[in-house]
């Protein structure tokens, strides 16, 4: 567990970098005080650099994983962001409904979608973490998942400045529980990865697609440390 949360600081420290370039990039875009959806919060980690260096009016918080939302709940209560959070141990999918959930013990990697326990990718990432068995990879547990533009109506919500998704491998599934919803959002903030680890049923064209049929186009691109994966901003015309 401590080798994982070493290789975990080690990371963070190379994603400071990266997300500082996203800052810099949509901070000359965004003036006014924004309305903040977080799918797949984790522990709070983008919430925080948001709040740092934006106006921000309200935080949407969603993370389906008991265990990461626990954690999530006591960040940000240590970091006195109660009123500004409104917190929903749920995923965000195209479906109102139960679902299974794989907690990885690296628990951002934590996701919905089925493993390939064939990937090699997979074998060299336990290598790596230094885990020897998939028993001592993974448990499961199952979560909640509700639509967005069920929840948008709900909550009356008429505007998001910034709906960032990073829920490994699920993002199109969120993307489609927004219907014409999607219409009320100015920029899509998502990770794509290009790995095999996860089993998912689209690509990234396919993403590409869906967004430039509702007239996002493409503005920000930008590569992971140690990942197959990219960070990508849409941009709604």
């Amino acid at each position: 567990m401590i080798y994982i949360k070493i290789i975990r600081y080690i990371i963070n420290y190379f994603d400071f970098f990266q997300q500082k370039k996203i800052i810099n990039f949509l901070s000359k875009r965004i003036s006014d005080q924004i309305i903040f959806f977080d799918i797949g919060s984790h522990h709070g980690e983008t919430i925080f650099l948001f709040k740092k260096h934006f106006n921000i009016e309200q935080f949407h918080c969603f993370e389906p994983s008991f265990e990461n939302f626990k954690k999530l709940k006591e960040n940000i209560i240590r970091k006195k962001l109660n009123k500004l959070c409104i917190l929903n141990n749920l995923a965000a999918g195209n479906e109102n409904k139960k679902s299974f959930f794989y907690q990885i013990k690296e628990s951002s990697s934590s996701t919905i979608q089925k493993i390939n326990f064939n990937s090699k990718y997979l074998k060299r990432k336990l290598n790596f973490l230094n885990i020897g068995s998939m028993d001592e990879f993974y448990k499961t547990e199952t979560i909640q998942i509700c639509r967005l533009d069920d929840y948008l109506c709900k909550n009356l919500i008429k505007q998001i400045t910034v709906l960032k998704i990073d829920t490994e491998g699920h993002e199109k599934k969120v993307l489609e529980g927004l219907n014409d919803s999607i219409k009320k959002i100015k920029f899509i903030y998502f990770e794509h990865h290009y790995d095999d680890m996860i089993i998912k049923d689209y690509k990234f064209r396919d993403i590409h697609n869906y967004l430039s049929s509702f007239n996002f186009k493409q503005v920000y691109k930008s590569k992971m440390f140690f990942r197959k994966s990219f960070e990508y901003i849409y941009e709604n015309q």
